[in-house]
């Protein structure tokens, strides 16, 4: 038995919503909940076609009893097994458009829940899910995966030590270019419902991807958000949604940050880059090169800071998410994994009838989801009356 979950002296059991033939995501959310062996993929509603959830489940070892048609399934047919055999946790890997009623079903069987970004449809569906995770106890984990990059939990732990001193201004992007032409027209799975209202909800890009910039800004400086002015565009004509958007942010330091996304940007691919200006230092980390941050002080050389659980300078967050030496890059399934280990401490100790926290966690949680899909809306909103000062407040989120 894996002795790794804390005072539980067994593996947490998972099981996945979505992740069948031609997805992506899924499989991601699958490598990565088992890299440190402290979960096993033991059942599966793979697709909302339940023929082809039946015949994705041989890939991902599932048995056929617990390959199921449909999540309602899925999670009646757990819960009525014997404790010490039904699942711990639901990973959820669906469009959006579903992740709420899948997050619903399976709270209120009490099992725990990993759903991927963003959290829900729209504004409202979040902060009904905020409270059905209040009233359940369960562990829930929004998969905003590149807060488990050893560098940023590096850089986190620095800025909030105050090592950059007082923080005035953050440039957050996500830059992409794979909507460049209107690849939802040619039958691709993950640009239709990314483009579609119906299924992606108010935003495209920025609800795609610039939830994940703006949510590495809010990680890794902790500064509260005042209010937002936002401009979003769709270039590529016939689109629904947006495919480019900038927002600036007033945060309530006084700091301003920009967030920006883009996937229309010719030859770029998953270009999420932040810069960090503080009163001490700043600092520069993009995710294309992660195992690498560069910290720069006027009249001083710059310093590359890299990943190295070993190194001097890695401070207790960095060393902790590594899994190798100095030199192996690490990147987007390790960090990804990262955020599944935070989560599991958490399972483990609720499974073992412990305390656990539920706000100030190391892995975003559904707080950090509500706020998410405010910043969507307000975005969305502030778009609408030609960038417009909104407010980014979210009262239902803070910490």
């Amino acid at each position: 038995m894996d002795t790794t979950n804390g005072s539980l002296n067994r593996k947490l059991r998972m099981a996945l919503v979505g992740g069948g033939q031609g997805a992506f995501i899924g499989r991601v959310h699958a490598t990565a909940a088992v890299m440190d062996n402290r979960a096993a993929l033991v059942a599966g509603a793979l697709s909302s076609d339940p023929k082809k959830a039946k015949a994705s489940a041989p890939s991902y070892d599932i048995p056929d009893d617990r390959a199921y048609g449909s999540y309602r399934e899925l999670v009646d047919g757990e819960a009525a097994l014997p404790a010490d055999k039904r699942i711990d946790f639901v990973s959820i890997a669906t469009p959006n458009h579903t992740h709420f009623e899948v997050a619903k079903a399976a709270l209120e069987k009490g099992f725990n829940v990993v759903c991927d970004k963003p959290m829900t449809f729209d504004y409202a569906q979040a902060l009904e899910l905020q409270k059905l995770v209040e009233k359940s106890g369960v562990v829930f984990a929004v998969s905003h995966n590149y807060t488990g990059n050893p560098l940023v939990r590096q850089a986190r732990q620095m800025i909030l030590s105050g090592e950059l001193g007082e923080i005035n201004a953050i440039r957050s992007n996500y830059i992409q270019g794979w909507l460049r032409t209107r690849l939802e027209t040619e039958g691709q799975k993950q640009s239709a419902w990314r483009t579609d209202p119906s299924k992606s909800g108010a935003a495209g890009s920025f609800g795609d991807i610039g939830t994940h910039a703006y949510n590495l800004a809010r990680y890794m400086t902790g500064l509260l958000p005042e209010r937002v002015s936002c401009h979003l565009k769709i270039f590529e004509q016939g689109r629904k949604l947006d495919d480019y958007g900038h927002a600036v942010i007033q945060f309530e330091n006084g700091a301003l940050g920009t967030v920006t996304a883009s996937q229309i940007s010719h030859g770029r691919e998953n270009d999420l880059f932040i810069e960090i200006d503080g009163t001490k230092g700043a600092l520069q980390w993009r995710q294309e090169n992660p195992n690498y941050m560069t910290f720069r002080q006027n009249g001083k050389p710059h310093q590359i800071y890299f990943r190295d659980p070993n190194a001097p300078f890695a401070n207790a967050a960095h060393a902790s998410s590594c899994r190798i030496p100095a030199g192996h890059p690490e990147g987007y399934l390790e960090a990804f994994a990262n955020v599944y280990r935070s989560a599991f401490d958490a399972m483990a100790q609720r499974a073992a009838g412990e305390k656990f926290e539920t706000r100030d966690t190391v892995f975003p949680n559904v707080y950090d989801g509500v706020e998410g899909m405010y910043f969507i809306q307000q975005c969305v909103a502030s778009s609408g009356q030609n960038g417009e000062w909104l407010p980014l407040k979210c009262d239902a989120a803070r910490r």
